[in-house]
């Protein structure tokens, strides 16, 4: 029995390995049950959130959608946001206008794009897709570590974010953008 020749095998990627990827690529990934995104071109798989992520995605959704007016939605992934040809993210929970969902994705930022952070994901979400929301426009961005329990937010202010709220524990966060709701991170992890 010999070893594989990676260089004679027949794998092949589904794109040219020179290149920053665009959303036409991502499209030819096949189904494999792994959740792709692309930031900026580059490739990135989130393996399966914990379940204390999960507690956290809908404890958030439940205090969202109670609070949000009939024209908005709010959604959690997999739901695809096409920042740009070369960024499509999947944030863990968002809000959006009705009117601007496709049948596909959001083509658009968000409203409210939220990140409950792993220790997978944590750099991404606070560096990559912080500057990424930013550069598109998104008037606000929260992240949530549930481990601590603690939130901190930011919104869109005169171009670039501005953090409007830090709270851990049983402290109480009461944002406006995209609307009134409070939030308090010990609730979002039982």
């Amino acid at each position: 029995m010999g070893l594989v020749d990676p260089v004679q095998d027949d794998y092949t990627v589904p794109w040219p390995p020179n290149r920053p990827l665009t959303r036409d690529d991502l499209d030819r990934i096949p189904d494999d049950g792994h959740r792709y995104e692309l930031i900026d071109g580059a490739l990135i798989m989130t393996p399966a959130p914990s379940p204390l992520h999960q507690t956290v995605v809908v404890n958030l959704l439940l205090r969202l959608a109670a609070a949000c007016p009939p024209d908005l939605k709010v959604l959690v992934a997999p739901l695809d946001v096409a920042l740009s040809a070369d960024s499509v993210i999947q944030p863990d929970v968002l809000v959006a206008r009705r009117e601007d969902f496709t049948e596909r994705d959001l083509p658009k930022p968000p409203l409210l794009a939220v990140e409950v952070l792993s220790p997978s994901t944590k750099r991404v979400d606070l560096m990559l897709k912080w500057s990424r929301l930013e550069a598109a426009g998104c008037p606000a961005y929260w992240v949530v570590d549930p481990d601590t329990p603690s939130l901190i937010a930011w919104e869109m202010r005169d171009g670039a974010y501005a953090q409007v709220a830090k709270v851990t524990g049983d402290e109480v966060a009461r944002l406006e953008v995209p609307f009134a709701v409070t939030v308090v991170p010990a609730d979002l992890t039982s």
